[in-house]
């Protein structure tokens, strides 16, 4: 597996950054600030691409009665300016009711330990939908083990064949293994075989599929069961459908069962068909039998009469 750097697993976020996400009473806790939230900016990439409306409003309304219970984290880049690690929720939510300054906690960080908290912050606490959480654990992972999402994946295939091929097989045997298998106990979500078996195979969906999984408008299992529908137009047809009505998972399999969904038997080419028919007429010399001869008479007149010759 190729590495981005030299010097491979030596990304792990401190217990002291941790605390600050989980609330470790046994370390010392930062003080928080108050600054403006000019002062703050978005990273360039963000582990979250959809908030929920209606969450998000109650998250607004709730800002508005309360105020910011929970300070948001952020990394100083320049003068006065900060990029922020985690809290975008509570950010977007503080800038749509134009708060002008907000609590926050502000910790010297690197630009890998601020893209792991951010992404274990919104896997621990922030509820990604399926998809978000997926590429989330891949993009953690591929912080860790210092390689690209491509390799994560393909690592990830290999440890789950080497299982397969051998029940003893440990996955710690190996380094690599072993940062697999943190990171999954860490998050305490899925196993990383579950993660292999149930999540992997998402980001392979319909794209229509995805990305109404991705906004939200549709959950995983049915998202799944529809995705089996082969036909472009009937599948996208039944998602549409899916989600105007808010189907249930049996009543989406209803439809499909109703749509006789699937590929129709294949017809023989007529050409084939017709110098087959040929070949056995010409065998079994049907035209000799008293009784068929009339009607194979009748048949060909109407062979004739369609072909235009009289």
């Amino acid at each position: 597996m190729s590495r981005k750097h030299d010097q491979p697993y030596n990304s792990s976020i401190s217990k002291d950054r941790l605390s600050i996400l989980f609330g470790d009473t046994t370390a010392e806790a930062p003080g928080s600030n108050t600054i403006a939230i000019e002062q703050i900016c978005l990273p360039a990439s963000q582990p979250r691409r959809y908030f929920d409306p209606a969450a998000m409003q109650e998250l607004r309304d709730s800002i508005q009665k309360h105020g910011i219970l929970q300070p948001l984290i952020v990394r100083p880049i320049a003068a006065e300016t900060y990029e922020l690690v985690a809290g975008e929720r509570r950010y977007r939510a503080a800038k749509a009711i134009e708060l002008a300054e907000v609590p926050v906690v502000i910790r010297e960080m690197t630009a890998e330990e601020a893209a792991q908290v951010a992404l274990i912050e919104n896997l621990q606490r922030e509820g990604l939908n399926p998809v978000e959480e997926t590429e989330g654990i891949l993009q953690l992972l591929s912080v860790q083990l210092n390689c690209s999402i491509e390799a994560v994946t393909s690592l990830l295939y290999r440890l789950r064949n080497q299982a397969k091929a051998d029940p003893s097989y440990n996955v710690i045997a190996s380094e690599e293994g072993q940062v697999v298998q943190q990171v999954f106990d860490g998050l305490g979500r899925m196993t990383w075989d579950s993660f292999i078996i149930n999540r992997l195979p998402l980001l392979k969906l319909p794209a229509e599929v995805l990305e109404a999984l991705r906004l939200g408008q549709i959950a995983y299992t049915k998202a799944t069961t529809i995705a089996r529908v082969k036909d472009d137009s009937t599948r996208q047809q039944l998602l549409a459908t899916a989600i105007e009505q808010d189907l249930s998972l049996s009543q989406i399999k209803e439809q499909i069962k109703a749509l006789q969904i699937g590929t129709p038997p294949q017809q023989p080419d007529l050409s084939k068909r017709m110098q087959r028919m040929f070949q056995v007429m010409q065998k079994t010399r049907t035209w000799e039998n008293p009784k068929k001869r009339k009607q194979l008479e009748d048949l060909l007149t109407k062979l004739e009469n369609l072909v235009g010759e009289e």
